[in-house]
């Protein structure tokens, strides 16, 4: 069975790197002849090649606009590459015998920046008739009418199987499609990274030896995605960094900064760092940025050398866990909560705009005494695995039921309207 997966792998947010490669590596190892395919829906190829510096001005451009005005500038310009996308996208498929879609939160209504991507996949995958899973996906709670139309195609593809990874995100299902299709809670691929990685990517070393993991995220990025108002999201600041990094290193600890990948977070790192009271630390090794990872094993190696993280980034968190490493989550999405409830940890979930870098900081220190419960991580992987042996299990029994023979026929007859889509596509 040849398999064809669309989601985000090549964002410069390795996070969405690390469950892309968790997902296609566990579909393949459980075939007997692996053909599994990932396409980044921004039509990026290779990781290190997205936007770099350009994006963070593109971005604040955007952030001034009035909502309505944000919309009809992406849906313009994203229009003329997505249609050169669907060309290729829909001999892909055709040459495909199932399409997944997934994970990641790529059903959120980001100035249509999602719904167009994932629309345009799900256009090409409505025309070809190939069987449809949606595994583990995030959504948001707000979409505009538009975002409502492109996703709602779905409801005249062929889906073998839809999920989401967390109850928030069920809920959010439930509220766009309440006459269905109805979505499963399957848990996020990337929980699963501990099973791909290579051995020299987990280090050895005494916990209690390595240094505190502080996730650094750029407010801009916090406050585009956030359904919060910015002055609801916590460390959306230079200088609560600062403050945290002082009391930690007060205290004794060594501490890390470091970054999913995004030049713009690491940017905003190096100006945290850039503070005279923090020079001495900096000289004598006791705190350090660690070099911008260009690829998810590089964040996994970071992620691997702590001993407990500080993160805004989702999949930060979710890779700590993985990996044996506590997280401590900072609130400026639901689907941080979604997480930190799933694993049985709200406790170190610090959502409130009010926490202090005080009680960040006893927080990190709990996290890192207390550990991770190794029955319940045990459990959580177990149905991490579980979710993608149900996945299989999905599409070997489509799969299975289009290679009777009494389907060929109508597979065939299907061809000529396929083709002329694409003849119409590339003109």
């Amino acid at each position: 069975m040849k398999i064809v997966i669309f989601n985000v792998k090549y964002s410069e947010n390795l996070g969405d790197g690390i469950l892309a490669q968790c997902l296609e590596t566990a579909l393949a190892r459980g075939m007997a002849t692996p053909d599994v395919t990932t396409i980044d829906l921004a039509g990026r190829t290779a990781f290190g090649t997205g936007g770099g510096g350009r994006r963070r001005q593109v971005l604040k451009v955007l952030q001034a606009l009035p909502s309505a005005l944000r919309r009809l500038v992406v849906r313009r310009a994203l229009a003329p590459k997505l249609r050169r996308l669907q060309v290729e996208w829909q001999n892909a498929i055709d040459a495909a015998d199932a399409v997944v879609i997934g994970g990641g939160n790529l059903f959120q209504d980001d100035d249509l920046n999602f719904p167009l991507k994932v629309g345009a996949a799900l256009d090409c995958i409505r025309r070809s008739g190939k069987p449809l899973a949606i595994y583990a996906v995030g959504a948001s709670r707000d979409w505009s009418h538009q975002a409502r139309q492109l996703f709602g195609v779905i409801e005249n593809c062929q889906l073998v199987h839809v999920s989401v990874r967390d109850t928030i995100a069920s809920g959010n299902w439930i509220g766009h499609f309440p006459a269905g299709p109805h979505a499963e809670i399957l848990p996020d691929p990337g929980l699963l990274i501990r099973d791909i990685v290579e051995t020299q990517d987990i280090e050895a070393s005494k916990i209690d030896d390595r240094p505190i993991g502080i996730c650094v995220t750029d407010p801009l990025i916090l406050r585009r995605h956030s359904s919060r108002q910015a002055h609801g999201i916590p460390f959306r600041h230079a200088d609560d960094y600062r403050q945290l990094l002082g009391l930690l290193l007060d205290a004794g600890y060594r501490v890390c900064l470091f970054t999913n990948g995004a030049q713009e977070d690491q940017a905003f790192a190096r100006r945290i760092l850039d503070a005279n009271a923090l020079v001495g630390h900096i000289d004598s090794g006791e705190l350090h940025l660690a070099a911008r990872p260009k690829t998810p094993q590089d964040l996994v190696r970071i992620i691997a050398s702590t001993q407990v993280i500080l993160a805004h980034r989702l999949h930060a968190c979710i890779a700590a866990y993985s990996l044996g490493v506590p997280p401590v989550g900072l609130g400026w999405d639901p689907k941080v909560d979604g997480f930190f409830q799933f694993i049985g940890h709200s406790d170190h979930f610090a959502g409130d705009a009010t926490i202090t870098a005080q009680q960040v900081a006893s927080l990190l220190e709990e996290a890192a005494r207390r550990g991770i419960d190794p029955a319940i991580h045990a459990a959580v992987l177990d149905q991490a695995r579980a979710g993608i042996a149900q996945l299989h299990a999905s599409l070997d029994a489509q799969h299975f039921n289009r290679e009777r023979p009494a389907l060929q026929p109508a597979m065939a007859a299907s061809e000529e309207d396929r083709f002329g889509y694409v003849l119409a596509r590339s003109l």
